[in-house]
């Protein structure tokens, strides 16, 4: 699935447009030729557009706001901060984890410790990469290390270091906490696939969304006839969770 998303999206989306231009020119059949790659280039186009990328979000925060615990309280037994925070380090060349756009996971999983709202957190994210040097630091020690910089006492924080997407974070997560209340963190446009899975992994789960777009309003009028590759990027992250969420059956296998 993610690897089909991917191809249909900007900007592999043009090389796939690029590749049938040729191939169909070299058929001869030209005129198809060119719509394949003029429609490459409108999408691209379309989706770097401010207000496109708005809509889009906005499609998947409306539905996390309904979803969200905005102000949790106490008591959890856990808080679960899913991957996708933090780049893993990978020695010996990257010898520090690079904290990502979605960092807020890992500051909100801080604050809402400290606040009491749980006594454990679990970090959930592995790797899938193998350099050599030996193999690299997963997503949850790297949120490990920036939760204990952040304060939070290593012997309160548990790696679930194993999944590579958030069909296996539930999995994993479900198989720590046993049966117990969770809060979970992620990024807004996350949330509504998040809790899905949740659901069908049969999880007793809450979830507190962070990393929310920023307001239209905050931006000159102008800017909104503007593409941009950061349009670009939250049109294509927001289509892929809305792909995910209406044609993934894969997380049907979370059912207990």
């Amino acid at each position: 699935m993610k690897t089909a998303t991917l191809l249909v999206l900007p900007p592999a989306s043009l090389a796939v447009g690029a590749i049938l231009w040729l191939a169909l020119t070299l058929a001869g059949w030209r005129r198809l030729a060119r719509l394949a790659l003029v429609l490459a280039l409108l999408q691209t186009l379309v989706l770097s557009f401010p207000p496109v990328a708005d809509a889009l979000t906005e499609t998947l925060e409306a539905k996390a706001r309904r979803l969200v615990t905005v102000q949790p309280s106490c008591c959890y037994d856990a808080i679960v901060v899913l991957g996708g925070a933090m780049a893993p380090a990978a020695p010996p060349e990257v010898m520090d984890p690079d904290l990502g756009e979605a960092g807020d996971r890992v500051w909100q999983a801080a604050r809402l410790y400290h606040a009491g709202i749980a006594p454990t957190i679990i970090t959930s994210g592995g790797s899938d990469n193998n350099l050599k040097g030996g193999p690299a630091t997963s997503e949850a020690e790297a949120m490990r290390r920036f939760l204990v910089d952040l304060g939070v006492p290593d012997k309160a924080i548990v790696l679930e270091d194993k999944s590579l997407n958030t069909i296996q974070n539930m999995q994993n997560v479900r198989a720590l906490v046993k049966g117990g209340r969770i809060l979970v963190i992620t990024s807004a446009f996350h949330v509504p696939r998040a809790a899905k899975y949740a659901e069908l992994a049969g999880l007793n789960a809450a979830f507190n969304g962070v990393d929310w777009s920023r307001p239209a309003e905050l931006r000159p009028p102008w800017e909104n006839w503007i593409p941009d590759p950061g349009s670009m990027a939250w049109s294509c992250r927001a289509l892929r969770e809305l792909l995910a969420l209406a044609f993934d059956r894969r997380a049907e296998k979370l059912a207990p």
